[in-house]
């Protein structure tokens, strides 16, 4: 069996929100004063396994357990475990902070986990500590290292640029990147939920804009290196590690797109940048078989949209937050 949507793009990528929390609270992602949802209304960890398994026998082949800050959830190693032992399933991966990889990192490879991704937006821990609101610095340094010891498939940094705030530090994150022998992307941001903090409008720093600046310090190479997402890569040159590019605004990568995302509130989210969305945890709750379930999930198919329209000059149409999204 195949997800297939109306312009006939494969589905086989799911991103899985397993919680709104986060210990940090980085500008462009939340609101310094958040209102996280109660518990009863949170997937739990049997079902985020159970939608997880219907994807899979639909046909995913990549799952990528989220957040908010995913490795803060109570138990949250158990679900990798069972989730990493899904027949068929070829790859598990996770998107984290960092903060708790100096003591978790060697368990979630041992679940099964292949990649990880850890944001890392600032090497300045003054800096870091104003972009996270919470973050300790050195915490996820050493959390980088501890998931370079546990020698995962793939480590990659991500990063978000915001011009007047670390556009300087573009050519030191590459530097770091590579005397650690681990990949980068930088991510444009994304005009999800209502924030003060900056303007987004004034603040974007295109792909463009930032590979301009990696060349003037490195030769980057293009490469057809791909991980089943929407990141460009390339070789940097004298180096094992990589460069990507997630461009949202300045390159819409939406024409062959084969992700969907679940809410930490059990909605099918069919795209990122748009409301168009399915309830899974309602007919689970109501007793519906794995069958139907299934079922839901390829008529989901039907109202997947073409693509979506970000403007970050005007006020966000999407008023969610990325910690519910399963981003």
């Amino acid at each position: 069996m195949a997800l297939i949507d109306q312009f006939g793009r494969h589905v086989n990528y799911v991103r899985i929100s397993v919680t709104d929390r986060c210990d940090f609270r980085c500008v462009y992602c939340m609101a310094e004063e958040m209102t996280f949802l109660p518990k009863k209304s949170v997937l739990t960890l049997e079902e985020i396994e159970r939608i997880s398994t219907a994807f899979v026998e639909l046909g995913v082949t990549k799952i990528r357990l989220t957040g908010g800050e995913p490795l803060i959830r109570k138990n949250v190693l158990s679900l990798f475990e069972r989730i990493g032992a899904l027949p068929y399933l070829k790859e598990l991966v996770t998107t984290t902070n960092g903060s708790q990889l100096p003591t978790m990192a060697q368990g979630l490879k041992d679940a099964g986990l292949k990649r990880i991704n850890i944001s890392l937006d600032s090497l300045n821990p003054t800096r870091f500590k104003e972009l996270t609101r919470f973050g300790n610095l050195d915490q996820v340094l050493e959390g980088i290292d501890a998931a370079r010891a546990a020698d995962f498939n793939q480590i990659k940094l991500n990063a978000v640029i915001i011009k007047g705030r670390n556009d300087d530090e573009i050519l030191d994150l590459v530097e770091f990147a590579k005397e650690k022998q681990i990949d980068i992307c930088f991510i444009e941001e994304m005009p999800l939920g209502v924030i003060t903090e900056h303007n987004r409008g004034e603040s974007l720093c295109s792909s463009d804009e930032v590979r301009s600046i990696i060349e003037t310090g490195y030769e980057l190479i293009p490469d057809t290196y791909k991980t089943g997402g929407p990141t460009k890569y390339f070789k940097l040159k004298g180096s094992e590690s990589r460069v990507g590019f997630i461009s949202p605004h300045s390159n819409n990568f939406c024409g062959d797109c084969n992700r969907v995302r679940v809410t930490v509130e059990g909605r099918l989210l069919l795209c990122l940048g748009n409301e168009h969305s399915v309830d899974l945890k309602t007919p689970m709750r109501d007793g519906c078989t794995d069958e139907e379930l299934k079922q839901i999930i390829i008529e989901s198919m039907k109202i997947k949209p073409k693509n979506h329209e970000f403007d970050v000059h005007d006020e966000p149409q999407i008023l969610r937050f990325m910690n519910t999204t399963g981003g």
